[in-house]
């Protein structure tokens, strides 16, 4: 006993049960700490290592834009470092290039560059507005609002913002946009007739809008009282506001306005957009999530607010609010199915365990789950996860194979001490007796696991995290079952010859017993030994199942694809197809 005592980890522990219980605690108590203040998003959060430079162009035509604007910029950009791919793309009144970093690059320092370069351009045309340059970033939507009926547009527009502005007041929320809905525009159509009745060009008019239709800061006047700035303000807005701005003033005193000579049309962009919802013209409100605010908590706000508003009669008659596309109940269908599962993985776990082993061995074993998904919980911060569809997906994933260890240690140590070993030398005994096995049965689940760690790209940050759940949780159950679970064995007593009360469930437990010997000596080892003899046949039919496998992809009896097609079904609460407004 001594000998047992002097060596290895697994010793230590079983001989300082303190110290296994303070490691338990720390790695429960971790977890419920760090998953008090980790972030809860509907998908995870990442750069998407993307550069784009916006210049827009009024009324250019797209070749105008792609010779003016995109080959210019294009030029100015080659030999970029660390550039991966550049594209771009011209519309009438606008362009747009895309820069693709190489992975691992220095986004700052490249988008410091590209600033410097761009900004060097000498050669851009005159009447191009001044180049945007950013860093695109995925947004994360979290729902959508839609404000609908059958008004006018403006109106609806003008509900719509008023909507927007009480979501925008809500605590938790902090961005909120309107989508499918045309962009306010003035439009000025010049009559020829005027013009020449009262002797301007249309360059007299461009000129007069240009000029007039600004706010100029005019200085300040430092005085005794104070500082007083000055400033001019003379922007228009509406089409009342361009009607009145003066074109020429006659030597009679006479001014001629821009209404004088043409027709001001205030209303919306002449674009081919219109959204509706179940039938009824629409406006959208999109409400995303930043920062470290919750998803969850985002989309039940937007709801509770939603009824509030329709109960409370503050809406104008024919509209209505109704909260749609809650990306949001994805992450709480998974959460659910996360602890649906694990407590009946765990009941299932220890109740089966149960049936052969004493009940004080299937709750320390059946508590490695937790255990190993708290200690990852506390990790989940320094490795950068947050709480999203992803990284439930992996608890989920990890949750049928994180016990397997526990339940071999357990079996082997109770053995020992069911046949009468010393109970300490048996926990030492048994765990050392399948530790080479368990260890390496762990490391190759994380061997399967850790390359999704590893991919490039865009594809890399999105998969890293099942690997940054999967690999801690596993390697927190192999310490779990080498140094905690042992060291609470060793209070596990073995069933008493006498029986006493006991004896009606021990006879139970024998049936299970019996019956799972009778299995493995009749059934499981005859075709074990079967397989051994003929084990040409056992290699050949293995291989056959592979070919025969790769046969029905490659010959296309077994179709492949990426994402399943979404088809209109009579049944749409059950289909996974998105049902809401029509854009178009």
């Amino acid at each position: 006993m001594d000998g047992e005592r002097s060596r290895g980890v697994i010793a230590w522990f079983v001989h300082n049960r303190v110290a296994a219980n303070i490691l338990m605690i720390l790695l429960c108590a971790g977890g419920a700490l760090a998953g008090g203040g980790l972030k809860v998003e509907v998908f995870p959060e990442f750069s998407a290592e993307i550069i784009q430079i916006g210049v827009v162009y009024p009324g250019a035509a797209p070749e105008e834009v792609e010779e003016g604007i995109c080959r210019r910029i294009e030029e100015e950009l080659e030999g970029l470092p660390g550039l991966k791919k550049l594209t771009s793309s011209a519309a009438e009144g606008a362009g747009a290039v895309t820069i693709e970093l190489e992975t691992g690059e220095d986004l700052q320092r490249v988008l410091s560059e590209v600033k410097t370069r761009v900004d060097a351009i000498t050669s851009l045309p005159e009447d191009a507005e001044r180049p945007v340059i950013q860093e695109l970033w995925p947004r994360s939507q979290v729902i959508n609002v839609a404000v609908s009926g059958f008004v006018g547009e403006r109106a609806l527009r003008g509900v719509a913002e008023r909507v927007r502005d009480d979501l925008l007041a809500l605590d938790g929320i902090t961005q909120v946009d309107l989508a499918a809905v045309r962009p306010f525009e003035v439009s000025i159509e010049v009559s020829e007739l005027a013009l020449q009745r009262y002797g301007l060009t249309l360059g007299d008019v461009a000129r007069a809008v240009r000029s007039s239709s600004l706010d100029v800061p005019g200085g300040a006047i430092r005085s005794a009282g104070g500082e007083v700035l000055l400033r001019a303000k003379g922007q228009a807005y509406s089409g009342d506001d361009f009607a009145s701005l003066p074109l020429r003033t006659l030597a009679d005193g006479t001014r001629i306005e821009l209404g004088d000579v043409a027709r001001i049309v205030d209303g919306f962009a002449d674009v081919d957009l219109e959204a509706r919802f179940d039938g009824t013209p629409t406006t959208l409100l999109q409400v995303f999530r930043v920062g470290d605010q919750s998803a969850l908590a985002i989309a039940a706000a937007v709801k509770e607010f939603c009824a509030d508003l329709s109960a409370s009669g503050r809406l104008p008659e024919g509209i209505e609010v109704t909260p749609w596309r809650d990306d949001a109940r994805y992450l709480r269908g998974r959460l659910d199915t996360l602890l649906r599962n694990g407590w009946q993985g765990l009941l299932a776990v220890f109740v089966v365990l149960t049936l052969f082993l004493r009940t004080r061995v299937a709750w320390w074993v059946s508590l490695g789950i937790p255990i190993s998904f708290l200690g990852t919980v506390a990790l989940m911060p320094l490795l950068g996860v947050s709480i999203n569809v992803l990284s439930l997906f992996a608890f989920i994933v990890v949750l049928g194979i994180v016990v397997d260890d526990a339940i071999v240690v357990g079996e082997s140590v109770y053995r020992r001490i069911a046949a009468g070993e010393q109970r300490e030398a048996a926990a030492i005994r048994g765990t050392r007796e399948v530790a080479i096995p368990v260890v390496f049965a762990v490391l190759t689940s994380v061997a399967a696991f850790w390359p999704l760690a590893s991919l490039p790209g865009t594809t890399g940050k999105i998969w890293r995290v099942i690997p940054a759940i999967v690999v801690p949780t596993l390697l927190w159950s192999l310490v779990e079952s080498q140094w905690i679970l042992p060291a609470h064995l060793v209070h596990v007593k073995p069933y008493s010859k006498k029986g006493g009360i006991l004896g009606p469930w021990r006879a139970f437990q024998g049936l299970f017993a019996r019956g799972l010997e009778t299995f493995v000596e009749r059934v499981y080892r005859p075709f074990a030994g079967l397989a051994l003899r003929w084990r040409y046949v056992t290699v050949a039919a293995a291989v056959t199942t592979v070919l025969l496998t790769v046969g029905l992809i490659q010959g296309g009896a077994l179709g492949f694809r990426f994402f399943p097609s979404c088809r209109p079904t009579m049944w749409r609460a059950r289909s996974p197809c998105r049902w809401g407004p029509r854009v178009r």
